[in-house]
């Protein structure tokens, strides 16, 4: 213990049980100072001399080579970071004049070019009952990425008179309050497309569907949507909305007046939006039946008589499921590039199975053996998730949701067959007040009704 203390004892209490004084002490430590300051300049005198005799100019700013670099270089370079991820090209851009001015700036093809699309950001519900336009906020909202765990802090004031109802690539899809004219909205560019009022949808709802006659409750049925969107080569953008709640589907562009509805209906459950494209499966009430997934494609333009206008295509039926395979119901979720096909075995909802729908195209009924670090988070709408140091609550190779027997939140996992909690409390009763963990706020993103609401789907 005494050495420890002589190893840790002040030098100038040392200095003073050797006999010698204060004043002492500080004249040697100052002229030691010295010497050392300037044996350091001298040596980085020395370097400096050194550099700029191998490489002349290296260490100015004028003259940094990384800010001369030759500019289609620059450019490929650029290309690969956006590959990856939206800010991290924003950041690339940010380092000095000369990649700026040659790199493409995203702002004002934020929403035409696809490459500039935040794909894998999602919107964060705060909880807590902090809906996106709270005062708290002061327009400042949060978005999270479903890869990396990175947060950031955007500001972005138009939720002041808005109301978002889904998001597709990245991209907000919101209904703005005065006039229920869609938009769709990038959050980090600020671009902006206008689209008409969803006013005129009202008129087609089937009155014989429950609460259709009611001045409020009928706009029920224009809510939960599903959107996909399109480019054409003239830069056209065509945006569709899946109505699942009426069987329909309604697609616009910003030329139009007025929304379109598809000539045929399709009772489907949970649909999903893939490179520009809606995918569904078809509803079914008898156990035993087979399972049928269809394609939506983008509506297709006329061409000579006619030219100008445009029809939805019928759904394409592009994949059957026998019953004894998957049971209903089935989802489709988005990942790494492809579409995911995820059921449980049994009726009693004991074992599950995921898919590709490449196979299931080519009737090769052949289980998915791991998803690797995702985590498949299923309800209304399906994210996959990344496991990382930065989501520690979300474990890979597994699927997260809402039990069949009581709702309570579970996770399966795919490689021991096994099902357990993710967290610690379960979901029962609804979306309540109150600190939740991470996960939580995910999953609620899985619920677009509360998404938009400031409300984490979680019960204590």
């Amino acid at each position: 213990m005494a050495a420890i203390v002589s190893r840790g004892q002040n030098p100038v209490a040392r200095s003073v049980e050797s006999g010698m004084s204060l004043s002492d002490y500080q004249k040697r430590s100052s002229a030691q100072c010295s010497l050392t300051a300037c044996s350091c300049s001298k040596r980085r005198r020395r370097l400096t001399a050194l550099v700029s005799a191998v490489a002349p100019g290296v260490g100015t700013a004028a003259s940094d080579p990384w800010a001369s670099m030759n500019e289609d270089l620059v450019r490929l370079i650029a290309w690969r970071v956006l590959a990856g991820d939206l800010l991290d090209y924003v950041r690339f851009r940010a380092v000095c004049p000369n990649w700026r001015s040659s790199t493409a700036c995203p702002r004002g093809r934020g929403v035409i070019d696809p490459r500039f699309h935040p794909r894998r950001w999602m919107m964060l519900p705060e909880g807590h009952g902090l809906y996106p336009a709270h005062g708290k906020f002061r327009g400042y909202i949060r978005f999270f990425n479903l890869d990396n765990g990175k947060f950031v802090r955007v500001k972005l004031p138009v939720f002041q008179d808005h109301c978002v109802l889904d998001s597709v690539d990245g991209l907000l899809v919101m209904r703005r309050d005065q006039d229920r004219a869609i938009r769709l909205f990038h959050p980090f560019t600020g671009d902006v497309v206008d689209l008409p009022s969803i006013g005129n949808l009202v008129l087609h709802i089937n009155q014989d569907l429950p609460g259709a006659s009611h001045p409020v409750h009928r706009f029920y049925y224009l809510g939960g949507v599903c959107t996909s969107f399109s480019v054409s080569a003239a830069g056209v953008i065509t945006v569709v909305l899946a109505l699942h709640r009426m069987g329909r589907v309604a697609y616009a562009t910003p030329q139009d007046q007025q929304w379109r509805l598809s000539t045929w209906t399709l009772s489907c459950y949970k649909p999903l939006s893939f490179q520009g494209k809606l995918y569904m499966v078809r509803t079914k009430f008898i156990p035993e039946e087979n399972s049928d997934i269809f394609q939506v494609d983008p509506p297709q333009e006329y061409q000579g008589v006619g030219a100008g206008s445009s029809s939805l295509p019928e759904p394409k039926l592009v994949a059957t499921i026998p019953a004894d395979k998957l049971t209903y119901p089935i989802f489709l979720t988005e990942c790494d590039l492809q579409i995911l096909v995820a059921g449980y075995t049994d009726r009693l909802h004991s074992h599950m199975q995921v898919h590709r729908l490449t196979d299931l195209t080519s009737e090769k009924l052949v289980p998915v053996r791991s998803i690797g670090d995702k985590a498949l988070f299923i309800k209304d709408r399906s994210l996959s998730v990344s496991s990382s140091a930065a989501l520690p609550s979300v474990v890979g190779d597994t699927i997260v949701l809402p039990s069949s027997k009581d709702g309570s939140l579970t996770q399966y996992h795919l490689g021991s067959g096994t099902w357990s909690q993710p967290m610690d409390g379960c979901i029962t009763t609804g979306p309540v007040f109150g600190p939740s963990c991470l996960i939580y706020h995910i999953y609620t993103c899985c619920r677009r009704e509360y998404w938009n609401k400031g409300r984490a789907w979680c019960k204590r």
